[in-house]
């Protein structure tokens, strides 16, 4: 996975909380189509572009664009020290995890990359557990131990692979992806209760675009961007705008609204998204290539 955080209804009543929840779980299912769709997108432009120039491209204008928004809607602004927090919080998940991810995206196929990010929300559950912010049953811990145990197949069975498109560096790179993302979802819950999405979005990204100019400016200048296609553009545009901020601002909602743990389960519809769009834009077979 909204313009802003609008007053939420009388919660007093199941009945009052219900329809909340139930629109905010429509816009995860959304929230996930789109970001599953963004992996082979990426992947498509990565054949022309550097990485890090794509992300170094559209970490900033993500960014600009949320906090234009914020102030042109006169939204009220977070205090000083909520702002450097979240600044330094998106260097994190929107700095180091972007990093991480679309370096590991290059080097291993859409359906490898798409089922280890998919194993966020059980490290998203345990860290809250960890810090006392989530609270599962036995079904749940469960789910989880599965989702650890099918990540670990997924990535142990690409490392052990020969004569394919994983690499053992991009499934470090996704599981280390994967990782930082769990720890920015589970610390953003504290700004989500009471900063504006568009706010909590563009300070967020800012830190990533800090984290860019620092990683991605040597291959941002090198990029000889008018040779380009046309749709590598449209690539951009959609990995930019449509899964930068309006998919981050609709996920911000279902983190204030649903928590951190149910927010994270809905990335796994992502792969079966990812492989098929992979297998048609791509054509990249989610079979393990033999030896």
């Amino acid at each position: 996975m909204a313009v802003s955080a609008p007053p939420l209804p009388d919660t007093g009543s199941p009945a009052a909380a219900t329809p909340v929840r139930w629109h905010t779980d429509v816009l995860m299912v959304l929230v996930a189509t789109i970001w599953g769709v963004n992996f082979p997108v990426l992947k498509y432009a990565a054949r022309f572009i550097s990485p890090l120039a794509i992300n170094g491209f559209r970490i900033p204008i993500a960014a600009g664009a949320q906090l234009a928004m914020a102030r042109g809607m006169n939204l009220p602004r977070p205090s000083a020290r909520d702002v450097r927090s979240m600044i330094v919080l998106g260097m994190l998940g929107n700095g180091i995890y972007q990093v991480f991810f679309i370096l590991g995206l290059v080097r291993a196929r859409v359906a490898t990359a798409a089922l280890i990010i998919a194993a966020t929300p059980a490290f998203v559950a345990v860290l809250g557990r960890l810090r006392g912010t989530e609270h599962l049953n036995r079904v749940q811990w469960a789910g989880v131990v599965m989702q650890i145990l099918g990540c670990s197949t997924v990535a142990f069975g690409a490392m052990r692979s020969r004569g394919g498109e994983d690499t053992v560096l991009g499934v470090v790179l996704l599981l280390g992806a994967a990782f930082s993302w769990s720890i920015y979802a589970v610390s953003l819950k504290r700004y989500s209760d009471h900063v504006a999405p568009w706010y909590l979005g563009g300070y967020t990204m800012l830190g990533g675009a800090i984290v860019m100019a620092v990683v991605g400016l040597p291959a941002i200048m090198s990029t000889n961007w008018s040779a380009a296609p046309w749709g590598v553009w449209l690539a951009l545009m959609y990995a930019t705008f449509i899964a930068m901020v309006i998919a981050y601002l609709l996920y911000y909602r279902g983190l204030k609204i649903l928590g951190p743990t149910r927010t994270s389960m809905y990335s796994n519809l992502q792969p079966l998204v990812a492989m098929g769009l992979a297998w048609l834009m791509l054509h990249e077979s989610p079979a393990t290539r033999a030896a």
